[in-house]
Formats: structure tokens, sequence, C-alpha cells
């Protein structure tokens, strides 16, 4: 295993906000902190949710996105990187990883690219020729989910420059409850709110087991940013099925959602596409039974009948049958919590970090190289 305390890293990361991959960031500065990396930041956003949580870690950030122009946030990461030129420049966002590509082969890095989505969507939001540079520009992208890496391997990229990252959870930090209601049934929906989770389908969901006389209340927490026409749009929605406020509640973000998954008891996911949610990994390690669907990462770490449910996204009926067994049995729900609890422990528990991104950084540097730290002469006495 290589030593990841003689390493200089630089992560580029696209924005710090408050959202699943900004957490993986955090996990993994974190583990490489501690093993005595030389690690830094360079975001292109400045002041968000992560980024005095990063600052308190030691690990210093710096905004590089003051400028709207590519080009010149571009040279604007160039100019930094010249100053202190590290060994990996990582990306952490797939739209920034064709700066982390340029500006590695000026500064003779080693640069690693990011898929965090099913890879399809990133490319859109990218346009034509911004995903296809995002794309195939990275002599190595490593991917949060097999389902990005299999659509990478269909847009032409080799297998020798793919590498699967998981995500991970702190499961000391997130627990199941001491103790937890069971009545009424809190059924819990997380994410920004944008068109790709449809939490349209959550709002129904509830709908219909309201009326089939069931005791659930509904939960969605998520902040909305510049959607907040979309929010609105969910809140009429909601309150047109006599659900909102009293049935179905919105929660913007949380600093600590450990209180948040203790007062539920069954996690819904009902996006159109995904990466590997990171909302999934929290809530099974705090022994949340989850009803998703069958999308991008999502059948990897949930197993359907064992730590939790899966439909096609369309299937609303599928969904309000098998929400509804579990409202009606609190031992299954206890079950499947246990189960899923068990399997992030197993596979996807922060200790194993270190041993996943050794792994990628020898996959990523060539044999034998030596870090620049590594190379530094010893000091005479």
């Amino acid at each position: 295993m290589r030593n990841l305390s003689k390493l200089k890293l630089c992560f580029l990361a696209g924005t710090l906000e408050h959202g699943g991959a900004e957490r993986q960031l955090f996990y993994i500065l974190q583990a490489l902190y501690a093993l005595g990396a030389s690690v830094r930041v360079l975001s292109l956003d400045q002041g968000e949710f992560w980024e005095k949580r990063i600052h308190a870690l030691g690990v210093p950030v710096t905004c590089v996105g003051a400028q709207r122009s590519k080009w010149k946030r571009l040279f604007r990461v160039l100019k930094e990187l010249r100053k202190d030129t590290p060994d990996i420049l990582q990306s952490q966002h797939f739209y920034v990883n064709a700066y982390v590509s340029l500006v590695a082969k000026v500064v003779r890095a080693t640069g690693i690219g990011a898929l965090r989505n099913n890879g399809h969507s990133e490319m859109l939001d990218s346009g034509r020729l911004g995903g296809w540079l995002n794309m195939h520009l990275p002599g190595l992208i490593a991917a949060n989910s097999r389902s990005a890496i299999e659509y990478a391997l269909g847009q032409g990229i080799p297998a020798s420059r793919l590498y699967f990252l998981p995500n991970v959870v702190d499961a000391e930090r997130f627990k199941p409850a001491a103790t937890a209601s069971d009545t009424p049934v809190t059924l819990l929906a997380v994410g920004r709110i944008v068109k790709q989770k449809r939490f349209d389908r959550f709002v129904s969901l509830i709908a219909r087991l309201r009326d089939l006389r069931l005791d659930v209340r509904g939960v969605i927490v998520g902040p909305s940013g510049r959607n907040e026409d979309l929010r609105a749009e969910l809140e009429t929605q909601a309150r047109s099925l006599g659900l909102f406020p009293e049935l179905l509640r919105f929660q913007d973000s949380v600093s600590d959602m450990r209180p948040v998954y203790h007062a539920s008891n069954l996690c819904v996911l009902t996006s159109d596409f995904e990466g590997t949610p990171n909302v999934l990994l929290e809530a099974m390690a705090s022994g949340l039974p989850v009803l998703g669907t069958r999308v991008g990462g999502v059948p990897e770490i949930v197993r359907h009948g064992h730590t939790g449910f899966l439909l096609e996204p369309a299937d609303l009926d599928g969904l309000t049958a098998i929400a509804a067994e579990l409202v009606k049995s609190i031992q299954l729900r206890r079950e499947i919590g246990t189960r899923a609890r068990l399997f992030v422990e197993q596979n996807h528990a922060l200790q194993r970090l270190p041993s996943f991104l050794s792994r990628l950084y020898e996959v990523a540097l060539p044999p034998g190289y030596h870090s620049s730290a590594e190379a530094l002469p010893a000091t005479s006495t």
C-alpha cells in the first residue's frame, strides 16, 4: 500500500455547497490529512457550507472562480499550481475535469477526473463540447458507481482509465437511534430541490398512503437554492392534496442530519437518475430501511428485499404497495434496517477510505514514482 504521507495533493471543486459529493470530499481530505499527506483545495465557489469545515481540518481553501470566464478560471488555477505544484491534481466534480486535465499537463502533475452521477446526466449538463472534453481529457477518472463506469465505457473510455472509488459514510457518527417513535410513521426524502429528485412522486406517495388510512407523515429535507419555483410547485401540489403543512413539511438543509434520521422510520428515494446517493448510506447507517428507484448506483448499495426495496422510477403503484407494507410492519422495518446498517459497516465504512485512496493513487502514479516531498534532500545538522 502506497505511503500517502509522502504525497502532495490538490483538489479542484466546482462548489463546496451542502451536497453528497462535497461531503465525500470532506471525508477524503480528513483521511489524507490524518495520514500526513499535504492537501489543499481550490474551489470555483466561495463561502459555501463545507468551506469552514475544511478550513477547520487544517486544509487551506482558495477560491479560483471569481471570474466567470472559463479561460480566466483556467489561468487562475494554473497560477495557483505553479506556486506549489502537487503530485496529484484531482477533480471532485465532473464539470471541472477539463480544467484539471489541462492544468495537470502544463505543471506536469498527475490529473484525476471525477464521475459523481450516472455519467449521462453529467454529459448533458456540460453541453456537447464540454461533456466530451470532461469525459475524454482525463487520463484517469474516479467514479463512485459502477453504472457510471459502464456509461463511460460506452463512450469509448478504456477500462484502464476508470477507477471505482466507493462512497463512504462515518458509521460511528451515523448510528441507529437509541429509542425511536413508531407512530406516526415518518417517511423521509432528502436532497436538493431539483427535478432529478422527483419529489413530486414523494408527495403523491404520502397522499396515497393517507388514502389507505395509514398514519404517516412526510418530510422533505433539502435546499431549494435557485429552484424556489420548483419548491413552490411542490408545496402547491401538497396543499392541493390536503397534505401541507400538517402531513407533509419541508425543511431546509441542516448541518447535523442525525436527529432527522432518528426522527424518521423510512427513507425514500424517488429520483430519475443518481450516482451513489450519500443520503442512502447515511440513512442505512442510521438503521433506516430504504425504498428507492432502481437507478444509477443505487442497486449497488440497496439489495432488493435485503437492505431495502427497489422499483422502477415510474412504478408509483409498486412504490405505494411496498411503502404500505413497511408502514404496517414494525418488525419488517427493523429487520431491513439492521441488515442495511451491517451492509454499510462491511462495505462503506469511513475506515475503508485510506485503502480505497491508496489503490487509486497506486493506479494513477507511474511505477517507482517519488513525490516532490520524497525527493527533497535531507537537511544536514
